[in-house]
């Protein structure tokens, strides 16, 4: 049997300590000869005291520190145009990003923009990069968007729509996975990224189009680390063993579909964040179940796999019956999470799912990999069904 001709790129260097952002002027001294560095994360992390200790390790390393600390969930592109402004006034010559994966997000744009004349909205797309970057460095504090391993960075374009520039160039020169950082998340959005972590293993694992072997073997470590661990971090969040696991998964997740695009749940996910505001996690895991049933006419196969990596009762049963036990336990485990499960558990309201489903339409990024053709009729139907 012959191997279809694939390509897997991710970052060079991760490195992985409980409280190494303590750490981080050391890590980044020993690997980076630049000194002046704008660190970029939101107010939130700063009131929670994040901040303050890596800034200190940073300045004492001989780090010179700007901080933007502007970000906001589903950052709007003057957020990255003032950033990035910020970082050319301050002659910035190395970009941190610390936070969830908006404020990974804006950093790796932004350390593309400092080093480039090109324009932001030049780059959306699929690599429309040019240029070189300032060396970048990304400490998630989520266990879920998987950004720090990701050359894609998610924007919000207009009042609801998002766009994303996907390159080689966003890929960092070094992640560190602090899992301590995660501890102070509380349940909803341990639970949230927790499942958007899990989407994104499950959706390389059934892309359609650059499915590969490594993606694969991550995709279903990914899943068998996040779905072990999901409950014990939403039900005890100092949980030291169960936090370390899921930043490891996710981690993993985000190389699986990196190199294995996501596909339908997160296009469906995308017009729910564009028009009510909604943590992105929180959107993909309304839009599991519905779009899980919905591809395993295709799927079930995979479905029967990814049910024996995470030991789902039942095993050696039919591939059918393997699939319909696989979507069921992912079920089960979002509902004991507790994250919400219904569109109109988040006030989303039933007169605009036409709406939803005719933006869903604009993410042909995603919907092309996706292993079931989806027409808007069909979103509708999904939305409905998530209704």
């Amino acid at each position: 049997m012959t191997t279809t001709p694939f390509g897997f790129t991710t970052v060079a260097d991760i490195y992985v300590e409980w409280d190494g952002a303590a750490r981080l002027g050391e890590l980044l001294g020993e690997r980076f000869s630049e000194r002046k560095a704008l660190l970029v994360t939101d107010r939130g992390l700063i009131d929670a005291g994040l901040i303050a200790p890596v800034e200190k390790t940073l300045k004492t390393l001989g780090f010179d520190v700007s901080i933007f600390d502007e970000v906001v969930a589903d950052p709007p592109e003057a957020v990255v145009l003032e950033c990035a402004e910020k970082a050319r006034a301050q002659n910035i010559d190395i970009v941190i990003g610390l936070g969830g994966g908006s404020s990974l997000d804006i950093a790796k744009l932004v350390a593309v923009m400092v080093g480039s004349e090109q324009p932001l909205s030049d780059m959306y797309g699929i690599g429309n990069v040019i240029g070189k970057r300032l060396p970048l460095a990304l400490i998630p504090t989520t266990a879920g968007t998987g950004s720090e391993v990701t050359n894609i960075s998610i924007i919000t374009t207009g009042e609801t729509t998002k766009m994303g520039v996907v390159s080689r160039q966003l890929f960092a020169d070094f992640v560190l996975l602090d899992a301590e950082l995660t501890v102070g998340l509380p349940q909803i959005h341990t639970a949230a990224t927790g499942i958007d972590a899990m989407v994104h293993a499950i959706e390389a694992y059934t892309s359609k189009i650059k499915k590969n072997p490594l993606s694969d073997a991550l995709a279903r470590e990914a899943l068998r680390l996040l779905g072990s661990n999901l409950i014990a971090a939403c039900k005890d969040g100092t949980n030291r063993k169960a936090r370390e696991n899921m930043l490891l998964g996710a981690m993993l997740a985000g190389q699986a579909f990196a190199n294995s695009p996501v596909a339908a749940v997160h296009a469906l996910a995308y017009p729910l964040g564009g028009h009510y505001h909604l943590p992105h996690g929180l959107t993909n895991a309304l839009m599991l179940g519905p779009v899980l049933r919905y591809n395993a006419k295709v799927a079930a196969p995979l479905y029967a796999e990814l049910a024996d990596v995470m030991s789902v009762p039942g095993e050696g049963g039919d591939i059918s019956t393997r699939s319909e036990d696989f979507v069921s336990h992912m079920l089960a485990l979002m509902d004991e999470s507790g994250a919400p499960r219904r569109l109109r558990d988040v006030n989303v309201t039933e007169d605009s799912l036409a709406m939803l489903a005719k933006d869903a339409m604009k993410q042909l990024r995603l919907l092309v990999n996706n292993p079931v053709e989806v027409t808007e009729e069909d979103a509708l139907a999904l939305y409905r069904e998530a209704y």
